[in-house]
């Protein structure tokens, strides 16, 4: 398989308070990770800035105008402002944030011309928690429904599926695609947690939002069975013409902020089974995009492992 990254030194510029867990290390871990000679095929691009236009694809302007405001002043180095109880914005936030939609929709652009089969983005911060009016979990605006919004609008995708694995519930897209027939929301978390959201009746209009919320302290065997029994049968049924996914990588056992005993293993399974999903329907088209995963070693272990099956199919 033909996999590229984005990547750009950006990312590391939206500071966060310390002690933080969003923090510019993770993506530091990740790369010495992808310094391993398993690594040595992987096209590694600088991730392009989007428009600012290009929000406007899944948020309202109300919301990017909120966002574009909390900003702080470019020539302050040292002020944060906070949007939210845990989301902060930095003096460089807004380009960290514009070059990781760019690289959802380049990402995008890749997998439907060819130039890959497909792309992880390795980009921060994080955007699932993101709703089409609300900045909260880390997130300001949501790079997966973009991206979605992106393949549809820009290439003809009549059918796209985002499948999130993050521990904490993608409450964001599930907010923004709860009316969409076309776009389906498939989600496996950690139930009781953090947003609250993601119970099994919450369908959606057209009973496309499939939830398959897992109980603290579970582990492979659990989140594998949720993804026979409900994430793949939906996925199939669905027959998607792309598969995004908000690949978070918290609940890993190591993580601080759940209680999932996932490891590095069990991503690389599931990226192995959407990965066969896309081959049935979707002429190989992934896009990864970084959510969570604030344990520098599990997540640089469990990215590792999920890009490589994407480089080896």
């Amino acid at each position: 398989m033909s996999t590229r990254l984005y990547e750009h030194p950006i990312f590391l510029e939206h500071i966060v308070p310390p002690g933080h867990p969003e923090r510019p290390d993770r993506l530091r871990s990740l790369n010495i990770a992808l310094e391993h000679p398993n690594f040595e095929r992987l096209d590694r691009r600088k991730a392009p800035p989007a428009p600012e236009d290009a929000i406007l694809l899944a948020h309202p302007e109300e919301h990017l105008e909120f966002v574009l405001r909390s900003m702080p002043d470019r020539g302050d180095d040292g002020e944060i402002n906070q949007l939210e109880a845990d989301t902060y914005a930095s003096p460089k936030t807004l380009q960290a944030i514009l070059h990781g939609v760019g690289g959802a929709m380049a990402a995008v652009d890749d997998v439907f011309s060819g130039a890959a089969d497909n792309v992880f983005v390795a980009a921060r911060p994080p955007g699932h928690h993101a709703e089409k009016s609300k900045a909260m979990g880390f997130c300001f605006f949501n790079n997966a429904a973009i991206a979605a919004r992106h393949a549809q609008k820009a290439h003809g995708a009549e059918r796209v599926a985002i499948v999130d694995w993050d521990v904490h519930h993608g409450n964001g897209t599930q907010d923004i695609f709860w009316d969409d027939p076309s776009v389906l929301f498939c989600s496996t978390h950690q139930m009781p947690l953090y947003p609250g959201t993601g119970k099994k009746d919450e369908r959606g209009a057209h009973n496309t939002i499939v939830n398959a919320p897992l109980s603290p302290n579970t582990g492979g065997d659990h989140f594998r069975e949720a993804f026979k029994s409900r994430i793949l049968p939906a996925l199939d049924d669905f027959r998607p013409d792309i598969i995004i996914i908000s690949a978070g990588f918290d609940a890993h056992y190591r993580d601080p902020l759940a209680q999932l005993n996932l490891t590095g293993e069990d991503f690389d399974w599931a990226t192995g089974r959407l990965l066969e999903v896309a081959d049935r329907s979707a002429n190989n088209r992934v896009v990864s995009l970084l959510e969570g995963g604030y344990d520098l070693e599990g997540l640089a272990e469990s990215a590792g492992m999920h890009i490589l099956r994407m480089m080896k199919g």
